[in-house]
């Protein structure tokens, strides 16, 4: 019986090839964080207690893979876009529509995490600003991204209202992420 890789679906290749890169990945991202993690010493301990206090970093990278699954699979067409389209028209969610939802969803839940977690260290240091900062984006996320799931099917005021808190949300986790960098490679 022959059980290669042309046996099988497109799924089955796309698992394998990340199995292909998962282990040289795990390898050079373990690498360099240990030569970047002040107190690491990879003769006296192993890689997996590189993955201490790496919470939000891991959160945030929760949220980058969300949009890239989310970019991947593209947004079933809604509201009149694209052009053309008529304005009330909702069809069924396709495959593709529904997961672009799901990965948004695990990137957004990603994303509130994140500022949760970095809120909590920052007032551990006593950074009050910082963690107001963090606390009020994830809070403003979690706001946003309730309205946009519960408001989009709405016509008229709600939904540019729930389309522009939504706008404004994102441009706000933008900013804080953009911040919270330029903080931290600072030092």
């Amino acid at each position: 019986m022959n059980t290669t890789a042309s046996n099988h679906g497109t799924v089955t290749k796309t698992l394998l090839a990340c199995g292909v890169v998962a282990g040289p990945l795990y390898v050079v991202v373990g690498a360099i964080e240990a030569f970047a993690r002040e107190g690491f010493d990879p003769a006296r301990h192993d890689l997996s207690l590189l993955a201490n206090g790496t919470w939000g970093p891991l959160l945030l990278g929760v949220y980058g893979l969300g949009l890239i699954g989310a970019g991947v699979f593209v947004a079933d067409p809604v509201n009149g876009f694209p052009s053309g389209l008529p304005a009330g028209a909702y069809g069924d969610v396709s495959w593709h529509g529904l997961l672009h939802i799901v990965f948004g969803g695990v990137g957004f839940l990603g994303l509130i995490a994140a500022c949760l977690v970095f809120a909590r260290r920052f007032a551990a240091l006593g950074e009050r600003g910082w963690a107001v900062f963090s606390v009020a984006t994830g809070v403003l996320y979690f706001a946003a991204f309730f309205g946009i799931a519960a408001g989009s099917q709405q016509g008229g005021t709600v939904l540019t209202l729930v389309v522009l808190a939504f706008t404004v949300a994102v441009v706000l986790a933008w900013a804080w992420i953009s911040a919270l960098e330029a903080r931290l490679l600072r030092g």
